[in-house]
């Protein structure tokens, strides 16, 4: 089956979906997007999603390419279109296509592009129980990491460094020595008194919808909660370390630059919490 993508009012074969040359997601980055994993052919975290896509336009001053309803249609038919029972679907909106100038220009339609792809649970459970690594990086990204931007390049710089060293993320320290996330997920540590703690949300980190969610049905577990920055030194010396994000879910680490964590295998109140997020994506789905 080929893949088909949305662009702007269009359902195209992927191969023959483009954007103008002049649209300023291209040439400023002056675009956001979302990415809503898909679990059963259905969306999970849809309404988080979409909440945190509409405060990103907010905060950048971008119109709402359509109103909600609608645009719930629209990815539903790209991922019945694209046969998707398990993966993710990405949306991307921009400020749209105008000649090349810094401010605003002035009454022009916002742009709208969608995609879909599968994705295998069985390699991500596969993954999460290996565990993986990581490596610290020092944070270089602009002071707005709350907006969900396309203007990712220090994200790139770092998952790329990531790569090199053969580590599946990066996690972005800060002029402090404090944690604040990694290039693509949220970081997370089981301290040494074998509490979790995940940094407060604030300007400095994106607030992860996974995040949220786990945060949530940690609260209905009676599982407690500390919303705190930690360091790179208790990041070293933490029982447990694990990582969220909409395509890892809960993913345990095992290693962190050269230092192993715990026993070097992922640790009980990781995999714990991914069977409950996993509890919870089956019920939202």
């Amino acid at each position: 089956m080929s893949r088909i993508a949305y662009v702007n009012g269009q359902y195209l074969p992927h191969r023959d979906a483009s954007v103008h040359i002049e649209d300023r997601g291209y040439q400023f980055a002056d675009g956001v997007y979302e990415v809503v994993t898909i679990v059963g052919s259905r969306m999970i975290d849809e309404e988080g999603h979409l909440d945190r896509l509409w405060r990103s336009l907010g905060e950048l001053r971008i119109d709402a390419p359509m109103k909600r309803e609608p645009l719930k249609m629209v990815m539903r038919e790209v991922i019945r279109q694209n046969g998707i029972r398990d993966g993710i679907i990405y949306l991307q909106v921009t400020r749209g296509v105008a000649p090349r100038d810094h401010p605003f220009p002035d009454d022009i339609p916002t742009s709208l592009v969608m995609t879909a792809k599968r994705l295998s649970m069985e390699k991500a459970a596969k993954k999460a129980q290996e565990g993986v690594s990581v490596i610290t990086v020092p944070d270089i990204r602009w002071t707005r990491r709350d907006i969900k931007s396309v203007s990712l390049l220090p994200n790139v710089l770092a998952k790329q460094e990531a790569k090199e060293n053969g580590a599946y993320e990066a996690f972005q320290v800060d002029e402090d020595g404090m944690v604040t996330e990694g290039s693509s997920t949220n970081a997370w540590i089981v301290s040494k008194e074998g509490k979790i703690v995940t940094r407060p949300t604030s300007n400095s980190i994106l607030a992860g919808i996974t995040r949220a969610s786990l945060i949530r049905e940690l609260e209905k577990n009676g599982i407690e909660l500390e919303l705190r920055s930690f360091s790179v030194d208790e990041l070293l010396s933490a029982r447990e370390v694990f990582i969220t994000s909409s395509t890892s879910y809960v993913l345990p680490v095992v290693k962190v630059d050269d230092q192993v964590i715990g026993n070097g295998h992922p640790g009980l109140i990781s995999l714990k919490l991914r069977k409950i997020y996993e509890k919870f994506m089956s019920a939202d789905a």
